[in-house]
């Protein structure tokens, strides 16, 4: 079977730059989980790379049980990225009001600079 770890990084960059034009939209709530899409899809990309299969959501998790040594930070950039998986996309998610009216340009700006560390480091990792 072919390792697929290039596809899932070429995903990830693509749903960044989507996570950018979400921004650049003022859908904040589709940036910040495009975000977070981008940094999973990147960190399962490089479990790929290292002959590992990922399962999961969780992007601190996925990090942690990465082969090997990852800054610290990762995991804490993670941390908040895990939290746009689902309450950006469902009403219910928050006690009440549309995903769309919880989120603005602080969330998508700080969802878009934790995505774009994880996937530099991503990136470095793989052309090792």
């Amino acid at each position: 079977m072919a390792n697929r770890a290039r596809d899932w990084f070429a995903q990830a960059e693509y749903d960044l730059k989507h996570a950018v034009d979400a921004r650049n939209a003022g859908s904040h709530e589709w940036s910040c989980f495009a975000a977070q899409q981008a940094a999973e899809k990147a960190v399962k990309a490089l479990h790929l790379h290292r002959g590992q299969e990922a399962w999961g959501h969780v992007v601190a998790r996925l990090i942690e049980e990465l082969p090997g040594e990852y800054p610290a930070e990762l995991v804490d950039a993670a941390k908040v990225l895990d939290n746009y998986y689902a309450p950006t996309r469902y009403p219910n998610g928050h006690p009440d009001g549309a995903p769309f009216e919880h989120y603005g340009p602080l969330q998508s700006e700080g969802a878009l600079n934790h995505a774009g560390q994880i996937i530099a480091f991503v990136r470095a990792e793989m052309a090792k």
